[in-house]
């Protein structure tokens, strides 16, 4: 590791990202350690802990060149920041930089990075595109060094029609033979979206399998940040659908879907069942999956989206988080998420209220903060709608409104000190329960995540509102029976 790029953001973020203090950043939210963080890479758990990569500009908190920040938890909540990973300074990734990516374990016990390598090229007609391949990266959880045979994978790959302008963020895994796979996504001859699988015997040398699943111009347009995996019996393919129109439960814009079926492993044959919005907030984006030692299937993602990620806190030193990591597993065919049982170890002090009446907006004594995990259960009753209020002061509050005959979770961010016409406002279909809801939902200080019905459904939203502003309270436009628990957490 000797590279002159490397070494300088290398410094540049030691300097600058230690000057960061703890209390400038969420209390168990993931950001980058300087500078701005996108797509989570490399999400995997080596060599006794869990490793994050990310998208990552040290010197900004702007996309630039893209770099692979590096972080390293014991229990998913704590991160301890590493040198920066990767930079762009290869022959095959020294414009644009090192794109997403994911990360395995080799049998000498090195670590497997594959990314997406960018360079800028001139075109016939004058014109500079990104030309997209995949390369490697070898290491020992610290320094990774990039081999001679970058790329391993190019259009010429790829099937007859297929773009090489499109064509990346590989998500790699072993198999039981110790064989290696990876799923890339890339632009069909159709010009929308297509999951193709690869396979090497090495890690090094690969080779086109099949494609896994075509857009058809079905789910938005180009596809990204892919995924497949196994979960309770069935097959996910996940992915990033850009340029979504909106459809049933599908929203504009950038989403994260699942598609859930089963596969052949002999004729690699993918086959879906029923496809899924996988969360219905405004703030959530290019997500990845590991396997935990004890099996659990868990997730991170991007708490952003592209929309909105001009509106920063002003001076801001570091911009763009990770979520919470969730739990996954299939529920009556539909996968259902949950916050990691690690943060229940954390659990401190306890505010609990059972068939608390409300009617005007109310407030309860010990339920507010902004790091918590508070959990609300509505009762069937005489009421149309029910309001709750999070980071709340006079001027300030970010709400969620359910609606019981419609089934309907509104999350309202409009009040939450934004000045950008972003978007501010979305809903989703939750279970009927007749007029029940069940809510579990996630403070950090600049975030919010919800969880419906046990994880049926989640919204996940930043909020840059004041830390002063840290009320919670209760209204029913009618007479609802409330069921409140809050647990402080010791971090």
């Amino acid at each position: 590791m000797n590279d002159l790029t490397l070494q300088k953001a290398r410094a540049y973020e030691a300097e600058h990202g230690a000057a960061i203090t703890p209390a400038e950043r969420p209390a168990y939210h993931m950001t980058p350690y300087v500078g701005w963080l996108n797509d989570p890479n490399g999400f995997s758990y080596y060599k006794g802990k869990y490793h994050q990569f990310y998208q990552y500009n040290p010197y900004d908190v702007r996309w630039a060149p893209m770099h692979w920040g590096h972080a390293v938890s014991s229990d998913l909540l704590h991160w301890e920041y590493l040198p920066c990973a990767l930079a762009p300074d290869s022959p095959v990734d020294n414009g644009p930089g090192c794109f997403s990516g994911s990360a395995t374990e080799m049998d000498d016990g090195k670590q497997l990075l594959m990314y997406t390598s960018v360079v800028a090229e001139k075109q016939p007609n004058g014109e500079m595109r990104d030309i997209q391949t995949q390369s490697i990266a070898i290491g020992d959880g610290l320094d990774y060094e990039k081999p001679a045979c970058n790329p391993v994978l190019t259009q010429k790959d790829l099937p007859e029609g297929f773009s090489r302008f499109d064509f990346r963020d590989p998500k790699i895994w072993r198999e039981a033979d110790g064989t290696y796979s990876a799923v890339t996504v890339c632009r069909a001859e159709d010009g929308s979206g297509a999951a193709a699988l690869f396979q090497s015997k090495d890690g090094f040398d690969w080779h086109f399998v099949t494609v896994l699943e075509r857009c058809n111009n079905q789910y938005g347009k180009m596809w990204e940040c892919p995924d497949f995996f196994p979960l309770d019996g069935k097959q996910v393919l996940m992915l990033g659908p850009m340029e979504m129109l909106p459809k049933g439960e599908f929203h504009n814009g950038h989403n994260v879907i699942a598609f859930v079926g089963s596969y052949d492993e002999a004729t690699h044959t993918f086959t879906k069942e029923n496809v899924q919005l996988m969360d219905g907030g405004i703030d959530f984006y290019a997500t990845q999956t590991t396997l935990a030692p004890d099996g659990r299937r868990i997730m991170t993602a991007w708490l952003q989206t592209w929309s909105d990620t001009e509106d920063k806190p002003q001076g801001c030193k570091w911009f763009g988080q990770t979520i919470c990591p969730r739990e996954l597993h299939i529920k009556d065919g539909r996968i259902v998420q949950t916050p990691v049982r690690e943060l229940d170890a954390v659990h401190g002090k306890r505010t609990f209220y059972e068939n608390v009446t409300v009617q005007s907006e109310t407030s309860l004594e010990g339920i507010k903060g902004r790091v918590a995990d508070l959990t609300v259960m509505v009762q069937p009753g005489e009421y149309r709608s029910f309001t709750l209020k999070l980071a709340a002061d006079a001027d300030h509050h970010t709400s969620l409104t359910y609606d019981p005959y419609t089934s309907e979770l509104t999350l309202d961010r409009s009040y939450a000190g934004s000045r950008a016409d972003i978007v501010h406002r979305r809903s989703c279909k939750v279970r009927s329960q007749n007029g029940a809801l069940k809510l579990r939902i996630l403070l950090d200080k600049n975030s919010i995540e919800v969880f419906a019905n046990d994880g049926e459904q989640t919204m996940t939203a930043w909020i840059y509102t004041p830390q002063s502003a840290d009320g919670i309270t209760f209204a029913a436009d009618g007479k609802a029976t409330v069921t409140a628990e809050q647990f402080e957490l010791n971090l």
